[in-house]
């Protein structure tokens, strides 16, 4: 991974960027959300659930990052309404400088359990998941 591509990806969360987001993410990408049971494939419904959490999450912040050969490590604060919360963002990268595989883990349970909520609802109104 090169720091291009580390700048890149700190742009488009800066910025909301998805154009820049969509050219980041391999066709294949897979994404893995502490909120959805089984994994998700696809460049759509990643940047969907992308773009999704950067507009729930307010006052988002990366601490800390750790990068070893094509695998990135961030950490992160955020707010979703009135809970704080903590993650990791665990993103790899292609030879073609894409991301292949998005991984996220959140803390604690009981903002784990707002996001859980509130992609849901976002997730069954735009068709991706079905209505209970």
């Amino acid at each position: 991974m090169s720091q291009e591509n580390l700048e890149k990806w700190h742009q488009v969360v800066h910025n909301k960027d998805m154009s820049l987001l969509r050219e980041l993410l391999a066709e294949d990408v897979e994404f893995h959300s502490p909120t959805l049971w089984a994994p998700k494939k696809g460049r759509d419904i990643t940047q969907y659930i992308l773009k999704m959490v950067l507009d729930i999450f307010e006052d988002f912040e990366y601490q800390r990052q750790w990068v070893d050969e094509n695998n990135l490590a961030l950490e992160f604060s955020a707010r979703v309404d009135d809970k704080k919360i903590k993650g990791i963002d665990l993103i790899r990268w292609n030879e073609q400088g894409q991301i292949v595989h998005f991984e996220v883990m959140l803390r604690p349970m009981n903002g784990l359990q707002l996001m859980f909520d509130k992609m849901t609802a976002h997730l069954q109104a735009a068709g991706f998941l079905p209505k209970s």
